[in-house]
């Protein structure tokens, strides 16, 4: 999926999610459903982000911690917890988050770039902050966030 530029002022459209205490975003269109969370089977020897698998309506889809897969302590799944399903690179993948916050229209130019630090800070997950009245929100890039969707797409 082809990452569009959001700078030139077009409505972006995002589903924003709270991972402690933070809040993100993905875009809507990379959003194909939204679940409460449900046990997953776990995976041996897998990734530390890899909770584990849920079968999607007959369709066995991984289960990915947000707050690991951010470098984040993980909190226990909670009833609040939910899981977003997203297509990336045209694989299914759930995204585990500690609660969903809400569905937002903003203009793409607000979007601003993510500011340069000093340190062990990688930005390559990124696509910028958002701020709005609340606060601000990260915009992640989901493509960037899992390339090996690509490759498990092209092995297909």
């Amino acid at each position: 999926m082809k990452t569009q530029d959001y700078h030139d002022g077009g409505p972006l459209e995002v589903v924003a999610f709270r991972v402690n205490d933070q809040e993100f975003c993905v875009r809507t269109i990379s959003v194909r459903e939204i679940r409460g969370w449900s046990q997953s089977t776990p995976l041996p020897n897998s990734s530390p982000d890899i909770l584990g698998m849920i079968n999607l309506r007959g369709t066995i889809i991984p289960v990915v911690s947000m707050a690991q897969k951010l470098g984040m302590t993980a909190a226990p799944p909670n009833p609040r917890s939910a899981i977003v399903v997203v297509e990336v690179h045209d694989t299914v993948l759930g995204l585990l988050v500690d609660r969903l916050s809400d569905l937002l229209t903003f203009d793409g130019s607000t979007i601003q770039p993510v500011p340069e630090m000093t340190g062990g800070y990688d930005k390559k997950y990124t696509e910028g902050i958002i701020a709005h009245a609340e606060g601000m929100i990260c915009f992640l890039n989901l493509d960037r966030m899992f390339p090996e969707a690509a490759r498990l797409a092209a092995a297909a």
